[in-house]
């Protein structure tokens, strides 16, 4: 059955893979986006499907919509764009997360919060469940992502339990491919646009840290399984690759692919970086059937010519996010597609 799904921060790098699926599967989509981080180019192409609409917004607003279904996607998510306002990106995990919660609990919609892997900080237990409550600095300078997506999951479970709000919260973890920004200061855009250019590959620390890479696809179709299970069903749930894999064997790898000679240089490790990083996925695979079915280097070399397209100019967008017009705009008015 078809319905109205809104996706805020749907012309982000997730949201807009995640409106796709969802316009091809019949639904109709409201992509709500403040063009921060996410960008109109990342949703061109989905203009013309009358079934799609945009409106410009930020969600820290409150938003006066109708739908069947929300997917609250909105919030900077990489370290670059979250800590150059952390004061807004906190309004944005919380007030954006009130918003939505209030506009669910109005239209008695179900609504899907897409939360991180960030609330389980500088782990102490290794891979991570669902269960583990985090070891994480409220204080330092990736805390305005971490503690303000952890308070957005209080409120989802508060409003769940004294407003009977249908809530659907999933936890994701390190998620590339197409459309991630160039410049966002993540590993496998950073490492895969220095080895395109031919330049040193920086690592952040020894290289020995792990992380779990996720694509995409795997993941959208994650939030999708998730949405539709029964009511009651709240998680949270860990979305992401099981396969953990040290920093420096990914820049080996990406290097290896894209035919390079970059080397690799080593820098000091940004405070707070977690050392460790994989989820488990056993609750995902048992209420989901959800299993990222995407190997590591199908994914890279999808991402990879992403990017060589980017770079070249072809058919790739080159636009950079101007993080000086935040506040200019948000609030402006709806923009339909014809």
């Amino acid at each position: 059955m078809s319905e109205r799904i809104l996706v805020t921060g749907g012309a982000g790098f997730i949201g807009s893979h995640l409106c796709e699926v969802l316009l091809d599967a019949g639904h109709e989509v409201l992509c709500v986006d403040n063009y921060f981080t996410g960008r109109r180019e990342n949703i061109l192409h989905l203009m013309d499907n009358k079934r799609f609409e945009l409106m410009r917004h930020d969600v820290s607003q409150p938003l006066h919509v109708e739908a069947d279904r929300i997917y609250n996607l909105a919030c900077p998510a990489s370290p670059v764009h979250y800590q150059f306002d952390p004061v807004q990106t906190v309004k944005t995990s919380v007030m954006g997360a009130i918003n939505v919660l209030g506009l669910a609990h109005r239209l008695r919609v179900p609504v899907l919060q897409a939360s991180t892997s960030e609330v389980y900080g500088d782990p102490h237990i290794h891979p991570q469940v669902e269960s583990y409550w985090g070891n994480v600095n409220p204080i330092g300078p990736r805390s305005c992502y971490d503690e303000g997506k952890r308070c957005a999951e209080t409120l989802f479970f508060d409003y769940h339990r004294q407003h009977k709000v249908d809530i659907k919260v999933i936890r994701i973890f390190n998620t590339y491919g197409p459309r991630m920004h160039r410049n966002d200061g993540r590993v496998v855009s950073n490492f895969i646009v220095q080895a395109l250019e031919g330049k040193d590959i920086t690592i952040y620390g020894n290289g020995q840290q792990t992380r779990s890479f996720c694509f995409v696809d795997d993941l959208v179709d994650g939030m999708v399984r998730m949405m539709a299970t029964e009511h009651g069903f709240t998680g949270p749930v860990n979305l992401g690759n099981p396969v953990e894999q040290t920093i420096a064997s990914l820049a080996e790898t990406i290097i290896r692919l894209v035919g390079s000679k970059s080397k690799i240089v080593y820098r000091p490790i940004p405070t707070d970086d977690p050392m460790k990083r994989k989820p488990d996925i056993e609750l995902a695979q048992t209420k989901l059937q959800w299993t990222p079915a995407i190997k590591i280097e199908h994914g890279l070399l999808r991402t990879i010519d992403y990017f060589d397209k980017l770079l070249s100019g072809v058919s790739a967008d080159t636009h950079v996010p101007v993080l000086r017009d935040l506040h200019a705009s948000m609030m402006t008015p709806v923009a339909r597609a014809s």
